[in-house]
C-alpha cells in the first residue's frame, strides 16, 4: 500500500473507534441510571480492575500493554463524567505524586481538587463535598506516612482501591545548566531519596526544604538561578527544563496510595484488607492479637505499630492481609480479634493493586 492509502486507512479505523466509543458512552449512561436508581457507587475499583486485566489478557499486539492501560483508563474516566460528575481530592498542590496517582486511578475527566493536608482529605470526604480521597500511606525507602495512619485511627471512611506509583525525581530549572543553579527546592523526603545524587552533582549548592515538590517546581519557575527536585509532571506543568532525570538514589522507589470512601467494593478474589487493632500493653499480647490470622492460613502483608498520643506506652496496629471482609476465614479471625484487643476497626476490603 501507498503511503496516503495506509493514511486512509487509519482514518477509517479512527472513524470506526470513534463510532464505537459513543456507542459505548450511550451504554454507560444506562448502567449510569441504574446505578443512581439502586444506590450503587459510581466508581467500582474492582470493576475497572476486571476490565484492565480482560484487556490484558486480550491483547495480541502490537500496541503496548502499558499503553492499553493509559488508554482505557481515559475511556472509563470520560464515561464516568457521563454518569456523573465525580469529585475526587488529594494531597496538593498540581503535579505533586499524589496528583500523578490521582490522575492514574481516576483519569483527566474527574474532578481532581487538592488540598493542603491529609486532615484536609479526610475532612472533605466526610462531609460530602468530595465523593473520594487520594492520599499517600507509605513509601518503600522511607516508610508509613503518619498523618494518614492517625487519620484512619479516627475516621469511619474506608479504604476502596490501592495504587502503588514508582517515584521518579528530576532537577527542574529555568535555566539550561547545572553550574547555573545556585539554590535547589524541594520536599525533605525528596532530598533525602536523591541525597547521594545531590552531593556527586551539586555538592556546594544549598539545599532549601519547602513544603511540596510541586511548591519547589513553583519557586524554581519564579527564581533566576533557582532549581527544583519534583516529578516530571512538574515539569509540565511549571514550564521548566529538566536538568537531569532519574536522580533518586535507588530505582526501585515505590510510594504506596490509597483511595478512600464510603463504602466497600465487592470481592474480586483478588483483595487485600486493612485492619486497626490497639491493647493494652502485656506482655504475649501482640502474638496472641495475630494467632486468628495465623490459625486460618490468613497472610499478613504488612504490620505497622504507631504510638497513641496521650496514652505512654500503647500502640495502634495496622496490618493488611491477603482476602476480603466477607470472606469466611477473614470475617471469622476479625470477631475473634475483637475478643482480644480493646479496640478493631476495619479499615477497608478493596482489590490488591496491579
Amino acid at each position: 500500500m501507498t503511503l496516503d492509502q495506509l493514511r486512509q486507512a487509519i482514518d477509517a479505523i479512527d472513524d470506526q473507534i470513534l463510532e464505537l466509543l459513543n456507542q459505548r458512552a450511550e451504554r454507560v449512561k444506562k448502567v449510569g441510571d441504574i446505578k443512581q436508581k439502586s444506590h450503587l457507587d459510581l466508581y467500582a475499583p474492582n470493576r475497572e480492575q476486571a476490565i484492565f486485566d480482560r484487556l490484558e489478557q486480550r491483547n495480541r499486539g502490537p500496541f503496548p500493554a502499558e499503553s492499553i492501560f493509559r488508554v482505557f483508563r481515559e475511556i472509563i474516566s470520560a464515561s464516568l463524567a457521563l454518569e456523573q460528575p465525580i469529585r475526587v481530592v488529594y494531597l496538593g498542590p498540581r503535579a505533586t505524586f499524589t496528583h500523578v496517582a490521582a490522575l492514574n486511578l481516576f483519569g483527566a475527566s474527574a474532578q481532581l481538587l487538592p488540598q493542603q493536608g491529609i486532615p484536609a482529605i479526610f475532612e472533605e470526604v466526610e462531609n460530602d463535598r468530595a465523593q473520594y480521597g487520594v492520599a499517600p500511606i507509605e513509601n518503600s525507602n522511607e516508610g508509613a506516612v503518619v498523618h494518614t495512619l492517625e487519620m484512619f485511627a479516627k475516621s469511619d471512611l474506608k479504604i476502596i482501591a490501592e495504587h502503588y506509583l514508582r517515584v521518579t525525581h528530576s532537577l527542574l530549572s529555568r535555566g539550561e545548566s547545572v553550574a547555573d543553579v545556585k539554590r535547589i527546592y524541594s520536599h525533605p523526603q525528596a532530598l533525602e531519596q536523591c541525597r547521594h545524587w545531590l552531593e556527586r552533582h551539586c555538592p556546594n549548592k544549598r539545599l532549601i526544604e519547602v513544603e511540596s515538590t510541586a511548591r519547589a517546581a513553583q519557586i524554581a519557575a519564579e527564581e533566576t538561578g533557582s532549581a527544583a527536585v519534583a516529578s516530571a509532571a512538574a515539569a509540565q506543568l511549571y514550564r521548566l527544563n529538566p536538568l537531569a532525570e532519574h536522580i533518586e538514589d535507588h530505582q526501585q522507589n515505590l510510594t504506596r496510595f490509597l483511595v478512600i470512601g464510603r463504602k466497600t467494593p465487592q470481592p474480586t478474589g483478588m483483595d487485600k484488607t486493612s485492619i486497626l487493632f490497639s491493647f493494652h500493653n502485656k506482655s504475649g499480647m501482640l502474638s496472641k492479637a495475630l494467632t486468628p490470622f495465623n490459625r486460618r492460613g490468613l497472610d499478613l502483608t504488612k504490620i505497622e505499630s504507631h504510638p497513641i498520643k496521650h496514652e505512654t506506652w500503647e500502640y495502634h496496629f495496622f496490618i493488611d492481609i491477603e482476602g476480603h471482609i466477607q470472606d469466611k476465614a477473614v470475617r471469622e479471625a476479625m470477631d475473634e480479634l475483637t475478643e482480644i484487643c480493646h479496640l478493631v476497626k476495619h479499615l477497608g476490603s478493596y482489590p490488591k493493586a496491579r
